[in-house]
């Protein structure tokens, strides 16, 4: 019998709300301050995330706290709600870490916490992960996401900007109208292309754009696609099969999928996103 791999324990952090600033009717950024950023770590990575926990009303926790004397100690419906986010960035200098929140009114948790966050609130969060960095060696660089990669695909296009400001890159970013598009730093020859979703459904447009994208056959792309499960799978299987991108040049996930809150899809994202890959894997080897 194989033993099971013991998950990564990730550093709990505490923090505090410095500002906030509304960067969209939809979209607001909270940036968090305090000593609690001290040993926080991020800045190898464009698509760095933190686990914010928000520990339920009325449930008293023990002092101080440990996420994992909670979970092994306590009911698990008396534990934290989890919720993940992209770090948009940090200043280790200044210590302000900032985080970019979707609003869909008084929906969900997070979106609802941050619409209303004060300064002084506190935050507690573990983290950072991540694995995408965009490579300035690539030939041409392919970004594709909804609003939730937003963050992520900013913090890519303002690294290349930096490091790479002559790097060919496509970058397709679906709103939900023109009025949550974001004025973005970036070099001159870097740009977004932004889809107004409408009544369309989420993904459809970005299919269909990448779809239609020439791309030179032969060309090293690196290729970063986030947001509804839903068009990732379908664009993940495009870019393997139909235009022949290695795996190892995409990073491809669903942050979140239709009709599931973040606790349901989290719980079955992994298997999921297994699954497809074995499917699309299997397909591609058939192929080739």
């Amino acid at each position: 019998m194989t033993d099971r791999p013991v998950p990564k324990k990730r550093p709990l952090h505490r923090a505090h709300v410095v500002r906030t600033e509304w960067l969209s009717p939809r979209m607001v950024r909270v940036v968090l301050g305090g000593e609690g950023l001290d040993a926080f770590g991020a800045g190898a990575y464009t698509d760095h995330y933190v686990k914010l926990l928000f520990p339920l009303e009325g449930v008293a926790y023990p002092e101080p706290f440990d996420i994992d004397a909670v979970r092994a100690g306590m009911p698990r419906d008396q534990w934290p709600r989890t919720r993940t986010y992209t770090v948009r960035s940090f200043d280790r200098t200044a210590r302000e870490l900032a985080i970019d929140f979707v609003v869909h009114g008084d929906e969900g948790l997070a979106g609802p916490w941050a619409a209303r966050a004060e300064p002084g609130a506190e935050l507690l969060f573990q983290g950072p992960g991540g694995a995408y960095a965009p490579d300035p060696a690539a030939d041409r660089h392919l970004l594709v996401g909804d609003e939730s990669a937003l963050p992520a695909i900013a913090a890519a296009l303002e690294r290349l900007s930096a490091e790479a400001p002559d790097a060919v890159v496509h970058a397709f970013v679906e709103v939900a109208d023109a009025g949550e598009e974001q004025k973005l730093d970036l070099a001159p020859g870097i740009e977004v292309v932004w889809l107004h979703r409408g009544t369309a459904p989420v993904g459809e447009k970005l299919v269909a754009a990448v779809r239609a994208l020439g791309l030179p056959a032969g060309c090293d792309v690196h290729a970063f696609v986030h947001g509804e499960a839903g068009f990732v799978k379908e664009l993940r299987r495009h870019l393997r099969l139909d235009r022949g991108i290695p795996r190892e040049r995409l990073s491809v996930s669903g942050y979140w999928r239709r009709g599931h809150d973040e606790d349901g899809w989290q719980a079955s994202k992994r298997e999921w996103n297994r699954r497809i890959e074995a499917e699309q894997e299997g397909a591609a080897a058939e192929a080739g």
